[in-house]
């Protein structure tokens, strides 16, 4: 895709897998995909994570809870900083955001790093995770120190990914 793509929401978030997959996502034992429709500028486009619990089991269990109960449908990448990150999650409805806000969630350890295409939880600090996350542009290390626990990775559609940028 070409520079200067303008994702303009999330349009559609859904679980691909089978239906014994999900069952084992759930008890926290089995690695899962999730595919995102993300509406462009100039078109659609989409990417695929792979969640592994077994990183980080609080957030994979969140985030297979965000998508099961809708909480990201119509959620904006509305930060994006060049050559570090892409960040969203805050609900587009605002009765939902209001009802997850304070919805923290306890840390998890830090078992892999920030690399490019992993995703972690954004952070007010010490267990303060709710819906908002990150994908890395880049490696991001240093973030592993800070206790950002990545919990899924970009397996297929990192170039929509990359065209995802602030240019308004």
């Amino acid at each position: 895709m070409a520079r200067g793509i303008i994702a303009l929401l999330v349009a559609s978030c859904s679980l691909r897998g089978e239906a014994v997959n999900l069952n084992r996502a759930a008890q926290g034992s089995s690695v899962w995909n999730a595919e995102f429709t993300v509406q462009l500028l100039n078109g659609t486009g989409s990417f695929t994570v792979e969640v592994h619990p077994d990183w980080a089991p609080r957030g994979a269990a969140r985030f297979q809870k965000l998508l099961q109960q809708g909480v990201l449908s119509d959620a904006r990448f509305f930060r994006v900083v060049p050559n570090f990150m892409v960040q969203f999650g805050i609900p587009g409805n605002p009765e939902v955001a209001a009802r997850w806000h304070d919805a923290n969630l306890d840390d998890d350890d830090v078992k892999q790093s920030n690399s490019r295409g992993y995703m972690t939880y954004a952070t007010a600090g010490p267990n303060t995770r709710t819906t908002q996350m990150f994908i890395n542009f880049k490696n991001n290390n240093f973030l592993d120190d800070q206790g950002f626990a990545p919990f899924a990775k970009v397996t297929k559609g990192m170039d929509v990914v990359d065209a995802i940028n602030a240019e308004y």
